[in-house]
């Protein structure tokens, strides 16, 4: 098996920058997703450790060896598409042992690979079909079982569940994880689904036009984004973020947002000043550590209802506070009128802080 590092990476079309200075040093053995929005440069990422592009400077490195100038078919990695693309014409088998036909390895050899791939992924009785035959969920199997087949060193998963249904996808997420886990091959997996990156990897790649955001685990990513860009798009509601002013009054702080001033203690003031130099700053909250409380809550901060939004597990509530529409994640079963006055209650500890110019986290 192996890493997979990549050194300054650049890659225009014409003038279009599609990857902008990327550097990322992924492990072996481990699962990484590269996340991000489309046209933020993943799949493009993808192609360019594939050897399906070349880039335009930096280097890939596949274990130890610089791989920028070799074939696909000589970087020993296998990709699964996000259409699957088997051969219509060919049975189950037969796309399965394709890349073994086309390396010439004998034919008792490619029959003992293709089976025990079909056991590992539980379609041995699919071998005879054809892919017309098969459910969306069996097609990519099949396309998983053409990559094992290879024994490659690393697996490049390009968006490989959006073809599948909601219900198949989060079966799918777990096997492939499952899957991952029993072959101990390096896995680089590209999804705009921050559900599929967040459970699935062990790390999370998140780019934007073509720059790498921030790369950490799961946890790390969602609890201190790196800058306001990764706090707006993790999370479902993503946090809520608020333009102020670092203000003192009568020997207490608070953050003052225009329309609302939020009180806080001298330990995350004091942390403030230490990584600023300026009073301007952007504060930022998620829904599940805000509570609406009905009727009025010392220190907290008066508000109205503007939607009530159920959603099974949880309620969101929208409420507004001057001219800002702020969201908050209530227990299952909340009840509100549009427009009843309550307060929402900050969880101080949970704050995050960021610098307005840079829009890097600080706090």
């Amino acid at each position: 098996m192996a890493s997979v590092s990549l050194k300054g990476i650049n890659k225009l079309f014409g003038k279009v920058v599609a990857v902008d200075n990327l550097s990322l040093e992924i492990e072996d053995k481990s699962f990484v997703s590269l996340l991000g929005p489309s046209g933020c440069g993943k799949t493009t990422t993808l192609r360019l450790i594939a050897g399906l592009e070349k880039a335009t400077s930096g280097d890939i490195f596949i274990g130890d060896r610089l791989v920028n100038d070799l074939s696909p078919r000589d970087r020993n990695i296998a990709m699964v598409f996000q259409s699957y693309a088997l051969y219509p014409h060919m049975t189950v088998f037969q796309n399965m042992a394709f890349p073994l036909r086309i390396h010439k390895v004998p034919k008792e050899e490619i029959k003992k690979r293709v089976e025990d791939a079909a056991a590992l992924l539980e379609i041995q009785g699919l071998l005879q079909r054809k892919p017309r035959e098969l459910s969306g969920g069996q097609r990519q199997r099949v396309a998983l079982g053409r990559a094992i087949v290879r024994n490659p060193v690393v697996f490049l998963l390009d968006e490989p569940l959006s073809n599948l249904d909601a219900k198949l996808r989060v079966y799918m997420r777990a096997e492939l994880k499952r899957l991952q886990r029993n072959l101990g091959i390096t896995t680089i997996y590209v999804t705009h689904d921050q559900v599929e990156a967040l459970t699935m990897s062990e790390k999370v790649a998140i780019l934007n036009e073509g720059k790498l955001q921030q790369m950490n685990g799961p946890e790390e990513l969602y609890n201190k984004p790196a800058n306001t860009w990764v706090a707006g798009f993790i999370g479902s509601p993503p946090m809520n973020l608020f333009n102020c002013v670092l203000v003192n009054e009568d020997e207490e702080t608070f953050l003052d947002a225009s329309d609302f001033k939020l009180q806080i203690d001298s330990q995350l003031a004091n942390a403030i000043d230490k990584n600023l130099s300026s009073n301007d700053l952007i504060f930022g909250a998620r829904p599940e550590d805000l509570s609406v409380v009905k009727g009025e809550s010392k220190g907290g901060v008066p508000a109205e209802i503007y939607l009530v939004e159920p959603v099974g597990e949880s309620t969101i509530v929208d409420v507004k506070i001057g001219m800002q529409l702020v969201k908050s994640r209530a227990p299952a079963g909340f009840k509100g009128e549009i427009g009843e006055k309550v307060t929402l209650v900050f969880d101080e500890d949970r704050i995050r802080i960021f610098d307005r110019t840079s829009t890097r986290l600080v706090s």
